[in-house]
């Protein structure tokens, strides 16, 4: 079988973090005699050809190379939002997808189209089904619904794009409730993205100990991954814990550094630039947790990457984190609330968890034993493979 894959977030190399999830589901279905070539944009360094991890990637050119910004910065949809420009930038690098997808018609005869995240992908993905005539598999990750939600005129678009598609599908049960309230006929099947085991492991020592207040967060800097939540939580918890801050794509220490100094908390903080895949497994495997206060988070992948660590995961009852985490089996949930409640709650479980040392190992074994029975590649892959040949069934009358 011959997939294409349409994705404006793709790893630039094997040991690129942004977008790694697609890279990975495309590396797994190769061993189940599944070809994929992934059409991705191009960034200043870039070849326009490159084979990563085995999977072949094709990039696409959208603007002059100074002004090819909109990708892999984590700012596209600010940047959209703030200019004309932008807004430019956007309708050219639509257009260079499609015409990109065209192109490798030549080339590569893809059987199916399978789309990341349903704008910018699952659009260009639409057109190209239309164009060929095959079948068009659209995946939802979190952040695309999240802009259908907070945007009006962006859900027009969203429903055309899912009612174009033969197979919709989400990485979490959540996203999957918000799906069908924006569009109730779309049926989304749960199928999340494969992990690495091998690369997020426990401390390879026998009962390889870890530091006792030592957390770890890793995201973006802003309200959604809940920052701020996390600082407020560090004022009013017992114990002193350090944190390292791994920074995601778009962020600055500077953004949340008043916050931390006004809290008192700036020298409990480790900051840390995104990290390569093989040096943010060293940070899971040093954490005694991992904080997750996330805000509908479409799934969460730092978290299982924390669990096949055997790090515990702390966070809130939100998104699709509740697929991830089992309360008190794996980690802890706490309530969303109020700002002064959610700290205070978020606190209260952290001090637990490091005033418990024991459970808390136990609940990192269960977390590694739990993410490995959903979210193994072998597993997920052969979820999407069965999903390709139910969107590739001739129509039934």
């Amino acid at each position: 079988m011959r997939i294409l894959f349409l994705a404006h977030s793709f790893p630039r190399s094997p040991e690129d973090p942004v977008g790694s999830f697609v890279l990975r589901l495309a590396a797994a279905l190769r061993p189940l005699g599944t070809e994929v070539l992934a059409i991705a944009p191009a960034a200043q360094g870039l070849p326009p050809r490159a084979v990563i991890d085995g999977v072949a990637v094709e990039r696409f050119r959208y603007a002059p190379r100074r002004f090819e910004t909109l990708a892999y910065s984590g700012t596209m949809r600010h940047q959209v939002r703030a200019s004309w420009a932008g807004r430019a930038a956007m309708l050219s690098f639509l257009a260079g997808d499609f015409c990109k997808g065209l192109q490798s018609r030549r080339r590569y005869r893809a059987e199916l189209i399978h789309a990341h995240w349903w704008y910018p992908g699952g659009l260009v993905g639409s057109w190209l089904k239309r164009w060929w005539r095959i079948p068009l598999v659209t995946t939802l990750h979190g952040s695309d619904l999240r802009a259908a939600q907070s945007v009006a005129v962006a859900r027009p678009l969203f429903r055309h794009v899912l009612r174009r598609s033969d197979r919709v599908t989400v990485v979490s049960q959540w996203l999957a409730d918000g799906v069908t309230a924006l569009a109730p006929t779309a049926h989304p099947a749960v199928a999340p993205m494969p992990v690495l085991p091998d690369l997020f492991s426990p401390p390879s020592s026998p009962g390889g100990s870890r530091p006792r207040n030592r957390l770890l967060f890793v995201g973006k800097l802003n309200e959604q991954k809940g920052i701020g939540a996390l600082l407020h939580a560090l004022a009013q918890m017992r114990a002193k814990p350090t944190v390292d801050v791994v920074v995601g794509v778009g962020s600055s220490p500077e953004d949340v550094r008043p916050l931390a100094d006004s809290l008192g908390v700036a020298s409990q903080l480790r900051w840390y630039p995104l990290l390569a895949q093989t040096e943010l497994a060293q940070r899971y495997r040093e954490a005694t947790a991992l904080v997750a206060p996330f805000r509908d988070e479409g799934l969460g992948l730092v978290a299982i990457e924390a669990q096949l660590s055997e790090a515990p995961v702390v966070g809130f009852r939100s998104g699709g984190l509740t697929d991830i985490v089992v309360h008190e089996r794996t980690g802890l949930l706490v309530p969303l609330g109020d700002p002064g409640a959610e700290g205070a709650a978020l606190a209260a479980a952290l001090d637990r968890l490091l005033a418990l040392p024991d459970q808390g190992a136990e609940w990192g074994r269960e977390g590694r034993r739990h993410a490995l029975a959903i979210f193994a590649p072998e597993a997920t892959a052969r979820r999407y493979l069965e999903i390709y040949r139910e969107a590739l069934e001739p129509r039934r009358p």
